[in-house]
């Protein structure tokens, strides 16, 4: 089965507690949370204080996306606060070995996002030491946009990558995840579904989890 992550940049920030607990009754196994800079993305979302806030309101995944500068500083903030898998930008890093290991060190999971424009072929030396690749299906820095058809071609190159590996490693694809898209990607060997309006503009936010938990 496929995991799906609902995103919380797209949810009711005045009532996040409420989301929460919707995805803690969901079938949704992770939470994803979207961490930007206004820096490396053209937007500013939130940190440190929520995560440690959302952790505390939830046994769920948390999976955060860093979407800043100079990542590495921060890793151990992310950990303390109680993140699960922690992934950073190839376009964020200058030394990608040793970001990968020092989350590894610090008892998470470790994932490399790629923005729209780089192939998944850059990632080639560094495959076997990854837990998670997240490929971004729209340019990162805000939710709501248009899915980015390439995506899918990028989801099968990398997942036969991974297949001449030999090493269980996870893509996830984030940016305009819908019902649509969703049994495609599944079918090009996704395994993460990141998904924010889908969810939480939705009548029903328990409900789309399970339809895109079963579109396959």
């Amino acid at each position: 089965m496929p995991i799906i992550a609902p995103s919380i940049l797209s949810a009711d920030f005045l009532h996040l507690g409420k989301d929460i607990e919707m995805i803690n009754s969901s079938q949704a196994d992770w939470i994803h949370i979207d961490v930007m800079d206004g820096v490396f993305v053209p937007n500013i979302s939130f940190g440190i204080p929520v995560v440690k806030a959302v952790r505390k309101a939830t046994s769920k995944i948390l999976d955060v996306h860093l979407m800043i500068v100079q990542p590495e500083k921060y890793f151990e903030a992310f950990r303390d606060a109680g993140a699960d898998i922690l992934s950073f930008h190839y376009e964020a890093s200058l030394h990608l070995n040793r970001s990968i290991a020092r989350i590894h060190e610090l008892g998470m999971k470790a994932g490399v996002v790629l923005n729209p424009h780089t192939p998944v072929t850059v990632l080639s030396d560094i495959l076997p030491e990854l837990d998670l690749v997240l490929i971004m299906s729209v340019n990162p820095g805000f939710g709501g946009q248009k899915f980015i058809d390439n995506t899918y071609k990028k989801a099968e190159i990398l997942r036969k990558m991974i297949q001449a590996v030999g090493k269980d490693i996870m893509i996830e694809v984030d940016g305009g995840v819908d019902f649509i898209n969703a049994p495609k990607l599944l079918n090009t060997g996704v395994d993460v579904l990141v998904a924010g309006n889908t969810v939480f503009n939705s009548a029903d936010p328990k409900a789309a989890i399970l339809k895109l938990l079963t579109s396959l």
